[in-house]
């Protein structure tokens, strides 16, 4: 029903997540990122505390498996649970729950892990990863929606796909990037769409915050 990545940019060290699903308004669940610490993905009947819970203990300096060894410590409720971690060496380490009956995967690269539950087959994490190690060299945004896409191409999942998000967070406290697509027929073009218009504005969002005074008032008739 759902698959994602956590990711790490070796170049600019910004973490992100990247998710899909068949249910609504996936990126208020799943993806947590925060700047210079790591990222989480939550999901299979998610329990979202789990990330802001797991980014905590990346902060105190946890490893992404020792992470993992919490989270999963000591709750009657986890084995409903597939969770994700990267941490700030870009390390990851990855759950699933016993109570997970459907087909479900994760895979591990470079800085990213991926994970998926209800879908078509067990492949598509390893496409993911793929997809988002091919393309080292564009915005970590970028690749985390290439690959969401590449997983998709892998098989994904047997419902239609109506909900997507990719997060991004690097040295302030606000994301880089937070877009979501709460609600639609194809949640993959939209979301894309939605970061090729805000890919060339990226920086000027930051400046709005951090430097207001640099930004030229408009001027109207």
């Amino acid at each position: 029903m759902t698959f994602s990545l956590v990711g790490r940019c070796a170049r600019t060290g910004m973490f992100g997540a990247a998710v899909t699903t068949s249910s609504i308004g996936v990126g208020c669940r799943v993806p947590h990122a925060r700047a210079g610490v790591g990222a989480v993905c939550t999901q299979h009947r998610t329990d979202p505390r789990l990330g802001p819970r797991g980014l905590d203990l990346l902060e105190a300096g946890k490893s992404a498996s020792e992470v993992i060894a919490e989270l999963t410590a000591d709750d009657p409720t986890i084995g409903w649970r597939q969770v994700a971690v990267v941490d700030n060496e870009g390390q990851t380490a990855w759950f699933h729950g016993d109570r997970i009956k459907s087909t479900h995967a994760a895979a591990e690269g470079k800085g990213c892990c991926a994970t998926g539950n209800i879908i078509r087959n067990e492949q598509i994490p390893a496409a993911m990863i793929e997809a988002f190690e091919a393309s080292e060299a564009d915005p970590l945004a970028e690749r985390l929606i290439l690959a969401l896409e590449a997983g998709d191409a892998a098989g994904g999942e047997f419902r239609l796909l109506k909900s997507a998000a990719v997060l991004v967070a690097h040295e302030h406290s606000f994301p880089l990037v937070d877009l979501r697509v709460e609600f639609d027929r194809a949640p993959l073009t939209e979301l894309r769409f939605l970061w090729e218009i805000y890919r060339p504005q990226v920086n000027d969002y930051v400046r709005r915050t951090m430097d207001p005074d640099s930004i030229p008032y408009p001027e109207y008739e």
